[in-house]
């Protein structure tokens, strides 16, 4: 559907195609196979629509939950994947639904600042970075990727804001990375609004249930990103038609069929898609805090983008300076780092190196690894693909058609409207 509802209600999220078998909306018993965020909000929101329906949700791990994670030490709090969300209703009406409205609020203004590391200098992310492209080329540029299967770097002719761009994302430098799959907006894949930009915008902002987000600004739930799955792990619990299974591996949806005694196209995969020709790569994660006046010259934003490669990391997120709620303790500041493992080897000193050149030269009151994240691969042209994927059963998530959480929360409603 493309009508004006639709759009009011999912934004550009209707660029991207929802991989859905017709009969799985017809089907008495599902099979959801993934218990991350994808698997559990969609498990949610078709037992709300279909409270007779049976919905069974299989987990290979021990926990529900997926690569959203928090961890915590004392007051030191910092997430592990998705520490906020980007404005989009459907996040807004889920955190309302679990009843989480008072535990969600936005960011701070003073973090409202981006920068990203140009050779030794760090540039502020705003509308004058078109000017380091070079509007002409950009304008081009943008023709071009409308034709559609370009690569981001094609899309954005400026090699180290492009790789800022996509390793903050997908971990992978910018011209492995599809334009149609990070900006579907900008190289106008799939279906256009019925209506112009600025009175859909208008629209949109009417129909959020809590705060109207301001310009710049994201936000985020005291205590973590796990505050909402432990909640949708609860409501899950709570619903009679739901089944929810941990510890059980099922290598395929044929698998899952069989052992569930459904047919295939009663099965929605949420886990992870591994192929032939998609790659996965690595990115470790560390949590790191000084005292205030150790890192005083640092200005308070939301983070820098490093996409010299001859630093071990490609990020740094001021965790503490972002989010409504206490991340640190009193007098300290807490920096989340980004470490892709194509630019380290593991020695953990580089990346103390690399914070003394980048954060301060002080000793840090915390240095933490926090674990290891596995990111998939979306090489040029695979949105294309996708749209002409032919499918044997249903499938959403991260490893399907889009990598961010107002993504799959979205997705998730636009499935159970077919219920």
């Amino acid at each position: 559907m493309s009508d004006i509802a639709s759009w009011v209600q999912h934004g550009v999220e209707m660029r991207r195609p929802l991989l859905v078998k017709e009969k799985l909306s017809q089907s008495e018993k599902i099979v959801i196979v993934g218990g991350g965020l994808s698997g559990m909000c969609n498990a949610f929101r078709i037992a709300q629509k279909r409270p007779q329906m049976k919905i069974i949700l299989v987990e290979k791990s021990n926990r529900l939950g997926g690569v959203i994670s928090t961890w915590s030490d004392g007051e030191w709090i910092c997430d592990l994947a998705v520490n906020a969300t980007r404005a989009h209703p459907a996040f807004w009406r889920l955190v309302e639904d679990l009843g989480l409205s008072q535990h969600f609020k936005p960011s701070r203004k003073t973090a409202q600042s981006r920068w990203v590391l140009l050779g030794h200098k760090k540039h502020r992310l705003s509308a004058l970075t078109l000017f380091k492209i070079g509007p002409i080329r950009l304008l081009r540029a943008l023709r071009k990727a409308k034709r559609g299967g370009e690569s981001v770097a094609a899309l954005l002719p400026h090699k180290p804001i492009a790789d800022a761009l996509t390793l903050g994302i997908v971990n992978t430098t910018s011209e492995h990375v599809d334009a149609d799959f990070l900006m579907p907006s900008l190289t106008q894949f799939g279906p256009s609004p019925p209506l112009k930009r600025s009175s859909l915008k208008r629209r949109i902002n009417a129909s959020y249930p809590l705060f109207t987000p301001e310009k710049g600004s994201v936000a985020s739930l005291e205590g973590g990103m796990e505050s909402l799955t432990s909640a949708l792990h609860k409501q899950l619990k709570s619903m009679d038609n739901v089944t929810l299974i941990t510890g059980q591996m099922l290598e395929s949806p044929q698998a899952a069929a069989s052992q569930f005694d459904v047919p295939l196209e009663s099965v929605l995969w949420t886990a992870p898609v591994v192929e032939e020709n998609r790659t996965l790569t690595k990115l470790s994660v560390f949590a790191v805090g000084f005292r205030n006046e150790d890192v005083a010259h640092i200005k308070h934003g939301y983070g820098t983008l490093i996409p010299d490669s001859s630093h071990p990391m490609s990020g740094i997120l001021h965790e503490s300076d972002l989010h409504h709620s206490k991340r640190a303790p009193d007098g300290h500041r807490l920096f989340r780092i980004m470490v892709p493992h194509s630019r380290w080897d593991g020695d953990e000193r580089k990346i103390i190196d690399s914070i003394e050149t980048n954060l301060s030269r002080k000793k840090p009151s915390l240095f933490q690894n926090l674990g290891v994240q596995t990111i998939p691969s979306y090489p040029p042209g695979y949105m294309q693909e996708l749209s002409q994927k032919s499918i044997d059963c249903s499938y959403v998530g991260w490893g399907a058609s889009g990598v961010s959480i107002t993504h799959v929360v979205d997705e998730a409603e636009r499935v159970a409207e077919l219920f």
